[in-house]
């Protein structure tokens, strides 16, 4: 699950790189799950987060503070959070692939939110990498069709490729609303996307906790 650095020499005349050093985040990233946020309302205080590719940590940290000291933040990647977080987000080790979402809801409770900024590792090969990122979107809408509470949201990076009517149909399926979204603060010249879907319909849900 590639993610860029801080340190990323390119990164470093970003505008959206400076701000987020200036402002202690773990990467530019964060203002894209910002402006998601602020378009969907996905997050609210007291909700329970899902992060899946949550290094190098950004997500998290501005998760932490919309959902607040009564909210839960759960977050795996295959490489290891080095930054502090508060002691509302746990975060571990893992591969998606692996996961398994009735052992999450069983030890975390179902979530409110499951969010993903995962990217396969990049070659320059641009079906290629689409067809990794398109792999990794419909495993993490799988996890959180097992993972999320009834009602819940669900928000995921994707290389927008020749499936992408097909993954918008398999959201558009399990959630109540559904949208593509290309945040502002995109590096031009990316062809990612992120689709959200709102609303976890009842008849898809396998989470055993109740909505809110």
């Amino acid at each position: 699950m590639a993610r860029s650095k801080l340190d990323d020499r390119r990164a470093r005349h970003d505008p959206a790189y400076q701000r987020a050093k200036q402002s202690g985040y773990a990467g530019r990233a964060v203002f894209k799950l910002e402006e998601l946020d602020q378009r969907f309302r996905l997050l609210k205080k007291g909700s329970r987060v899902l992060d899946l590719g949550c290094w190098p940590g950004s997500w998290l940290q501005y998760a932490a503070e919309r959902v607040g000291s009564d909210g839960r933040l759960v977050g795996v990647d295959l490489k290891e959070v080095s930054i502090a977080l508060p002691e509302t987000v746990e975060t571990f080790v893992g591969d998606v692939d692996k996961l398994r979402p009735d052992a999450l809801v069983k030890r975390f409770g179902a979530f409110d939110v499951v969010i993903s900024d995962m990217a396969p590792h990049t070659t320059g090969d641009r079906a290629g990498d689409q067809h990794g990122s398109e792999e990794l979107f419909l495993r993490a809408l799988d996890i959180a069709e097992g993972a999320l509470r009834p009602g819940g949201h669900f928000a995921a990076k994707v290389f927008q490729g020749p499936r992408f009517p097909e993954l918008l149909r398999a959201v558009k399926a399990a959630f109540q609303e559904h949208k593509a979204f290309r945040p502002k603060n995109t590096r031009a010249g990316s062809f990612e996307q992120y689709v959200v879907g709102r609303g976890l319909r009842s008849s898809v849900a396998q989470g055993t906790a109740t909505t809110r």
